[in-house]
């Protein structure tokens, strides 16, 4: 199928068959054991480019620690990323405290039921807000993510990029028109499971798929080329200078702007090599232009391979001694002094964690072991 102003002639039967499957063979997930529209906002919010598995033990741990919204809403930004920290893109924990704020200052303390409505708020899109408005109110809307785009698209046999804003919305008008009313929350789930189950993305499971015989991508030989994968840019990378900077026994971690990458997270201080820079002159040019201070670079400490979505960096680490200046917030939000063993009460990216365990460790000790 290609993109086209007509709506592809609908699947009879989808939606039941659907629907029938789930009922024996949907996952038994801990959001699918509540009606709380915060607790499923939590979920949804957490499983944005991140497995289930994953999530599982963040989502109790969570709701342990700030069981509603009006508890999250009054914590320190600090402590939410706190909880937050190895669950990776922090931006959804900065926008989802700024959201709960905002329904306890807008709404009383209750989400809006409204698909349009929770679409203004912070770190809500279009998919999450479908998501929430039809699993949390009942809501007639479609949920569509990566799951739901490739089962549709291997039903409907697209053969087109479905990131591209004309397929997408052809499937979410398809996923919309099969909506059963009433039952859109249970429907999305099911699209979502048979998605992360049986139609994955390589080697789908097409003999028990509940869709098969309704599937034009498995009738025509195409399910492995549907969706259609556009071959990546490749990713770039860099070079980046970390110092475990020593005086009086405690070391100096800074943290990083709001508005930036990892904004409000700590971390040791340093910065990004410039074309032609040692590493050792990158370091010392950062903490001078970040913190104006000065440090004597003692010994290498250890590099960290660390991705992020659009980009990767090594991450060169050096054991250092506080030489000079008063440290200033000149690029960074705040900075502190900490012993080693207080490390544990700060959040640190992943990277910096790892760094961390160094330091607790002793292996970051500022003698010289030659």
């Amino acid at each position: 199928m290609t993109v086209s102003r007509t709506q592809p002639r609908l699947k009879r039967n989808l939606t039941l068959k659907l629907l029938t499957w789930f009922a024996q063979h949907g996952r038994d997930l801990p959001w699918r054991h509540t009606r709380d529209p915060y607790a499923i906002w939590v979920s949804e919010i957490m499983l944005q480019q991140t497995q289930v598995k994953t999530v599982i033990p963040y989502y109790e741990a969570w709701l342990a620690r700030f069981p509603t919204v009006q508890a999250l809403a009054e914590a320190p930004l600090g402590a939410v990323l706190k909880q937050w920290e190895g669950l990776g893109y922090y931006t959804r924990a900065r926008n989802l405290h700024a959201a709960a704020q905002r329904v306890v200052a807008e709404h009383d303390g209750r989400l809006p039921e409204e698909a349009a409505a929770l679409r203004r708020l912070p770190g809500i899109g279009a998919y999450t807000s479908g998501s929430i408005a039809s699993i949390a109110f009942g809501r007639d809307e479609p949920a569509v993510d990566g799951n739901v785009l490739r089962v549709l698209a291997r039903v409907y046999a697209v053969r087109e990029d479905v990131r591209s804003p004309a397929v997408h919305s052809q499937l979410e008008a398809l996923a919309r028109a099969h909506l059963p009313p009433g039952r859109a929350g249970e429907f999305n789930e099911a699209l979502m499971d048979l998605g992360a189950t049986i139609c994955i993305p390589r080697a789908p499971q097409c003999l028990i798929c509940p869709l098969n015989r309704l599937c034009e991508a498995r009738r025509l030989g195409l399910q492995n080329e549907i969706p259609l994968r556009i071959r990546r840019m490749p990713v770039p990378h860099y070079d980046v200078t970390a110092g475990v900077i020593w005086k009086n026994g405690r070391v100096l971690i800074a943290q990083r702007p709001a508005d930036k990458l990892l904004g409000g997270l700590w971390e040791f201080p340093g910065g990004k090599r410039e074309e032609g820079e040692t590493l050792e002159a990158c370091l010392g040019r950062e903490l001078t232009e970040e913190l104006a201070i000065d440090v004597e670079i003692v010994r290498p400490l250890t590099q960290v391979e660390h991705g992020f979505t659009h980009f990767a960096i090594t991450l060169h680490v050096f054991v250092c001694r506080f030489a000079g200046g008063t440290p200033q917030t000149l690029q960074v939000a705040d900075f502190k002094w900490v012993h080693p063993a207080d490390l544990g009460h700060y959040a640190l990216g992943a990277a910096d964690r790892r760094v961390a365990e160094f330091v607790v460790s002793g292996e970051a000790a500022v003698a010289n072991r030659g």
